[in-house]
């Protein structure tokens, strides 16, 4: 049974990621071809953010964004987590920031006196 609901760009991501361990069925890991059922309780490890959801109904065909979300239920507890990770990451400082283009004639004297030497 195809689930219409997807957390994953692609079939084979989602894959790699049951492989990895980080996608468990009722507090178990799974297998790709495990069905899911309403009640059952998905944890979800995607990038940085933890997921843990509920499955409400399940869709044979996929649909628009706001009718999958319909399918599942998203504990409060993950649901705040998550929103803390996304404010924590938009007021860290990017690294890329402090980077200005390409080195001037200085910098790659200095970058060259460490590396040749």
């Amino acid at each position: 049974m195809a689930v219409a609901a997807r957390f994953f760009k692609t079939r084979s991501l989602a894959i790699q990621a049951i492989d990895h361990g980080r996608v468990k069925l009722n507090g178990d890991r799974v297998k790709p071809a495990r069905e899911v059922k309403p009640g059952d309780r998905l944890e979800l490890h995607i990038g940085d953010f933890d997921w843990v959801l509920k499955v409400r109904a399940l869709s044979m065909q996929r649909g628009p964004a706001p009718v999958a979300q319909t399918l599942y239920e998203e504990d409060p507890a993950s649901h705040a987590r998550r929103q803390q990770q996304v404010s924590e990451r938009k007021l860290a400082a990017s690294p890329a920031a402090t980077i200005k283009g390409r080195p001037t004639k200085r910098d790659r004297r200095l970058i060259h006196r460490f590396t040749d030497e």
